[in-house]
C-alpha cells in the first residue's frame, strides 16, 4: 500500500476483484441451476447479474481499502502505546533502582564523612602529641587557616574543620601570627588558642623613649614591621575610635584644635608586640598603659610612698590636662630630671606673671614647628606656608595639647616644680642649662652659650 490513500496498486485492485467474484460463485444457490444442464439458455441470462460481478469498481475498493489503512493505523497506535507503557514502566523500575543505588551510596559516604571528621574534630586519631609550628598569613581566610593546620598536622580533614568553624562562628575571627602548637588538640581547642593573641611566638619588643611625638612612635612601628600602615595609625590617633572606652579621651573637649588627639597619652615604656598586628591593638596597649599610669598608685623614683597622679593633679591649679602639657613640653626642653623641675618652675611662674609684663607668651623652640620635630621635619610641599597652631612664640599660654609623650618624671615635675624666680632658660650644646629671672640675665647666657 502506498502512503497515499486515493493511490493504490493495480495488483492490489485486481487481486481483490478476483477475491469478490469467486466469493460470488460460491454464494450461487445449486437450486438455481440445473444439475447437467448444459447453459445453452446464456442468451436468456440477467444480464443485471452479470453486472453485478462486475460492479466492484475502482471506487469500491478504494473505500475498503481506506477503511482498512484506518484499522491498521489503529491497531499500530495500540501497539505503540503497549510499547510505551512497557517501556515507561522499564525505565522507572531502573531509575529506582539507580535513584536508591545512589542513595545508599551517598549515606555511605555521608556516615563514613562524618565518622572521620568527628573523630578528627575529637582529636580522636591525632593522639599523638607533636609540637609544631604553624605559621598564619596575613589577612588570612578560612581556607589559608586551615590549610596550615593540615600541612602542620594539627588537623587531618580539612573541609570539615571549615565546617566546624563556620558554624560555630568562628570563620572571621583568626589573625595572622606564628603559633606553637599540640598535635592532638580537638577543633575547639584549636579555635581558642589561635584566637588568643598571648600565644603568638612572633612578637617584638619595642620601646617607646619618653618625649616621642606621635609621628615618631608611628615611625618606629613600621621601621620594626610592628605596624604596615603609618597614615592609619595617625588617622586613629586623631580620632574618636577609642573614647568609649577612656574616660580621660572623653574629657577632652578641644579636639579639634589639636593636630593629633592622643598626643601625650600613649605612655612610654617597653611593649611586646606583634609582627605586623593591627594599629588599633597597638594603640589599646599604650593607652591601657597610660591609664594604670595615671590612675593606679605607682612607685616614682623620688617618692617613697606609691603615688597616684589623677589624685596629685587635683592639689594643683591645673587641670590634668595642662599639666600633661606641661609634662610634654618639660620633656621635651629639659636636660636632666634636677633640669625638669627648673624648667616647670619657670612654666608655673611665666604662666602666673603679669601679661602686661611681656612674659605671657611662652617662647619655647620645642613648640614652633610642631608636629615636627624641626623646620627640617616639614615636609616640603608644606615648609614654606606652614604655620603651628602650637607655636608658643605666637600664642599665649600653654598650646591646645601635649607636644610628645611625656614620662612619669617629666609629669611629676610639672605638679612639683620648684620653687624659683626663674623666668627665662637655655641649654648649652653639652645640655648644660642656664636660667635666668630677667631678659637680661638671659641674653647674657644665650651670649655664653653661643
Amino acid at each position: 500500500m502506498a502512503n497515499d490513500n486515493n493511490s493504490f496498486d493495480q495488483n492490489e485492485i485486481n487481486e481483490l476483484r478476483r477475491k469478490k467474484v469467486q466469493s460470488f460463485h460460491m454464494n450461487i444457490n445449486d437450486d438455481d441451476l440445473a444439475v447437467g444442464e448444459d447453459y445453452r439458455d446464456m442468451d436468456n441470462y440477467d444480464d443485471e447479474s452479470h453486472k453485478s460481478i462486475n460492479s466492484f469498481s475502482d471506487n469500491d475498493l478504494k473505500e475498503q481499502m481506506k477503511r482498512n489503512s484506518k484499522n491498521i493505523r489503529k491497531r499500530e497506535k495500540r501497539e505503540e502505546k503497549r510499547q510505551m507503557k512497557y517501556a515507561d514502566h522499564t525505565n522507572t523500575r531502573r531509575f529506582r533502582i539507580i535513584w536508591w543505588s545512589s542513595v545508599a551510596l551517598v549515606a555511605i559516604m555521608l556516615s563514613m564523612f562524618l565518622l572521620v571528621g568527628v573523630n578528627d574534630m575529637l582529636a580522636v586519631n591525632r593522639a599523638e602529641e607533636n609540637k609544631v609550628t604553624v605559621d598564619i598569613p596575613e589577612n588570612p581566610k578560612l581556607d589559608d587557616v586551615a590549610k596550615a593546620l593540615w600541612s602542620k598536622g594539627v588537623i587531618k580533614e580539612e573541609l570539615f574543620f571549615k565546617m566546624y568553624a563556620t558554624v560555630t562562628k568562628n570563620a572571621d575571627d583568626f589573625t595572622q601570627g606564628t603559633f606553637n602548637m599540640k598535635t592532638n588538640m580537638d577543633y575547639e581547642a584549636i579555635v581558642n588558642y589561635l584566637q588568643s593573641m598571648s600565644n603568638r611566638t612572633d612578637t617584638i619588643k619595642l620601646t617607646v623613649t619618653e618625649g616621642m611625638s606621635v609621628r615618631e612612635i608611628a615611625d618606629k612601628l613600621y621601621k620594626k614591621d610592628v605596624i604596615a600602615d603609618k597614615n592609619e595609625f595617625l588617622k586613629l590617633c586623631n580620632s574618636n575610635y577609642f573614647d568609649e572606652d577612656y574616660d580621660f579621651l572623653q574629657s577632652i573637649k578641644n579636639a579639634k584644635k589639636r593636630y593629633y588627639k592622643l598626643e601625650g597619652y600613649l605612655f612610654p615604656d617597653t611593649y611586646e608586640c606583634y609582627h605586623n598586628e593591627d594599629p588599633k591593638l597597638t594603640i589599646t596597649r599604650m593607652l591601657n598603659d597610660y591609664e594604670e599610669r595615671i590612675y593606679n598608685n605607682q612607685n616614682v623614683d623620688g617618692y617613697k610612698k606609691a603615688v597616684n597622679v589623677k589624685k596629685l593633679s587635683k592639689e594643683s591649679k591645673y587641670t590634668l590636662q595642662q599639666i600633661l602639657t606641661m609634662a610634654s613640653i618639660i620633656q621635651a626642653e629639659a636636660a636632666n630630671e634636677d633640669d625638669m623641675y627648673k624648667i616647670s618652675s619657670i612654666l608655673h611662674n611665666r604662666l602666673n606673671a603679669d601679661i602686661n609684663q611681656g612674659v605671657g607668651k611662652l617662647s619655647l623652640d620645642s613648640t614652633r614647628y610642631y608636629p615636627f620635630r624641626s623646620k627640617k621635619k616639614i615636609p616640603v610641599d608644606k615648609k614654606k606656608t606652614f604655620k603651628s597652631k602650637y607655636n608658643t612664640y605666637k600664642i599665649i599660654g600653654l598650646p591646645p595639647g601635649p607636644i610628645c609623650n611625656p614620662g612619669m618624671k617629666a609629669i611629676m615635675a610639672a605638679i612639683y616644680p620648684d620653687d624659683t624666680d626663674y623666668l627665662y632658660f637655655c641649654h648649652a650644646k653639652d645640655g648644660t642649662p642656664y636660667y635666668a629671672t630677667n631678659l637680661y640675665d638671659q641674653n647674657a647666657n644665650l651670649a655664653r652659650v653661643g
